[in-house]
């Protein structure tokens, strides 16, 4: 096999449309696109041109011959997707849909939200001449999840930033970030001054487990947790208690096994990444030798990506233990099962930090007085009803001692003001991303929080294409002159993103890592102003 996908990747099809055999799938338009943990190169036709690789934005593909030894496994992942999926209708090249003509004239859309899906659905738009974009994004900073949700050990996939930067360099875009819609700007004002406007807001809360000793200090949201050491401003001074030898992380998610490696990573090698300074020097001084990830199901139905597993399970400085796997491989086994069960094989590794994936075991109380001290848990049996496995809890308990509990299973939206929110789904109801003809959503307060980076990409095709139907057919409302709000003092726009952006890598390339996080909201607004600053006096002569 010539190439190999290594990752969970962005999907955003880049490779698909540069391979000239079209042997990566699934492609744009086939069944699983935008679903799928990652893309599959198809061994039997590639032809080891190496032309994905680079249009790769995340450098996700590898010749067979360069593959690392904890990326071979990826040989076979790739292989065994063609086993179910064939792909043998395909034409001989990748199609490029034609484009589609709007009708003439500006059309301005505010996009609420800078992560992903809020850029995505820009990138869309500002492929028909005379859209005018403004991403609006409560933050100084934008990417969303891609800046302040990708784990600091993950650096490749943060490399879709590239892709983000493309975009917002396209003429017609603009930011307003800093700037909360609801009390800086209302709803009303963006719907005065443009046609449309497109929410992309996200899952900004987590899911709660609903049990005694919830609140207790030391029981705290993985959400808050991941914000913290990857130094989002809201987060960025928090103090978690980590002088105990062990932490539980509830959950079986990417985001679980994310705070567990983050726990128990060498801090030195941390040090080299764009993690926040005040979690790197929390994490030096830390105690925690074991994290324990706490799943109420079995194996087959952990959340966590195939990609994910395999780089966890390749960590050699870690000690990765599985719990309460049989022995015997299952005869219906997946590679994900194969790989716990490879885990489940291996002796312990006394000396090393420890991640141990127990499944089968639900949360039911957490202990202690002015903090946590422990997290009682219940063992659970599988059973199947209409189709889906539950766990249901049994009599056998037992109490886990830790000062530390992080739940990590799920994100959960906020409603949006002014608009219409399904508190059972957490999401905006809506058609094809439609609330209403000049109202949109996309991204997870669109579909809920699910799916990958590359998934908000189509997505934000759906919600775009609705919203150029309407424009096509004349239902948008045109801007109404009228008294601008006052303007926000404290706004920022892509120069001053830029500066912020500039400031911190250069910061980076001194101690050797891809960026210092500027963490302070007030000095990320000291790095937006320097720029505004020089390019006044730029512009006017002032300082000469």
């Amino acid at each position: 096999m010539p190439y190999v996908v290594t990752r969970s990747c962005c999907a955003d099809a880049s490779c698909v449309l540069a391979c000239p055999v079209n042997c990566i799938h699934p492609a744009p338009g086939e069944p699983g696109f935008g679903r799928t943990e990652m893309l599959y190169v198809d061994p039997r036709t590639c032809v080891d041109c190496g032309a994905c690789t680079t249009a790769c934005p995340v450098d996700a593909l590898k010749p067979h011959t360069a593959l690392t030894e904890a990326e071979l496994p990826f040989l076979e992942v790739n292989r065994a997707y063609y086993d179910t999926h064939p792909h043998d209708d395909r034409t001989p090249m990748a199609l490029v849909p034609p484009q589609r003509r709007i009708r003439a004239g500006e059309l301005r859309v505010a996009v609420v939200g800078a992560g992903p899906a809020g850029l995505f659905a820009a990138d869309e738009l500002l492929r028909h001449p005379g859209v005018r974009v403004t991403v609006h994004d409560r933050l100084p900073t934008p990417y969303g999840l891609a800046r302040a949700g990708v784990a600091p050990d993950h650096q490749d996939t943060k490399q879709v930033t590239g892709v983000f930067r493309a975009i917002e360099s396209q003429p017609g875009f603009t930011y307003r970030l800093n700037t909360r819609v609801g009390h800086d700007l209302r709803h009303e004002d963006l719907l005065r001054d443009h046609h449309a406007v497109l929410y992309a807001v996200g899952a900004a809360t987590d899911r709660r487990l609903g049990i005694e000793g919830e609140e207790l200090p030391g029981s705290v949201s993985a959400t808050d947790f991941v914000a913290w050491y990857n130094g989002h401003p809201d987060h960025s001074a928090a103090d978690y208690p980590l002088d105990g030898e062990r932490a539980v992380v509830i959950g079986n998610g990417n985001v679980a096994l994310d705070v567990a490696r983050v726990l128990t990573a060498d801090p030195e090698k941390l040090a080299r990444t764009d993690i926040s300074d005040r979690a790197l020097a929390a994490l030096r001084a830390s105690r925690v030798r074991e994290v324990v990830v706490l799943g109420r199901r079995g194996p087959a139905e952990a959340a966590f990506t195939l990609p994910e597993l395999l780089a966890t399970a390749a960590l050699d400085d870690i000690d990765v233990l599985v719990e309460g796997w049989p022995a015997d491989l299952p005869t219906d086994a997946t590679p994900r099962t194969r790989v716990l069960s490879e885990l489940a094989a291996r002796p312990p590794r006394p000396g090393l930090r420890r991640l141990v994936l127990r499944f089968q075991t639900a949360p039911t109380r957490l202990e202690g007085g002015d903090r946590v001290t422990g997290l009682t848990v219940t063992r659970t049996e599988l059973r199947t009803r209409e189709g889906a496995v539950e766990a249901a809890p049994t009599q056998d308990t037992e109490t886990l001692e830790t000062s530390l509990v992080l739940r990590a299973i799920g994100y959960r939206a906020r409603p949006v003001p002014g608009l219409p929110f399904d508190e059972d789904t957490g999401t905006v109801p809506h058609r094809q991303g439609r609330v209403e003809p000049g109202v949109y959503v996309a991204g997870w307060i669109k579909r809920g929080p699910t799916g990958f980076i590359g998934t908000n990409k189509s997505c934000a095709q759906e919600t775009v294409e609705a919203l150029l139907d309407d424009w096509d057919a004349g239902h948008l409302t045109d801007p109404t002159p009228g008294p601008a709000p006052a303007p926000h003092p404290d706004a920022i726009g892509l120069d001053g993103w830029r500066a912020i952006d500039a400031s911190e890598r250069a910061a980076g390339l001194r101690q050797g890592r891809p960026r210092v996080k500027l963490v302070d909201r007030e000095r990320l607004l000291a790095a937006a102003r320097a720029t505004t600053r020089t390019t006044r006096s730029t512009r006017t002569g002032e300082g000469r």
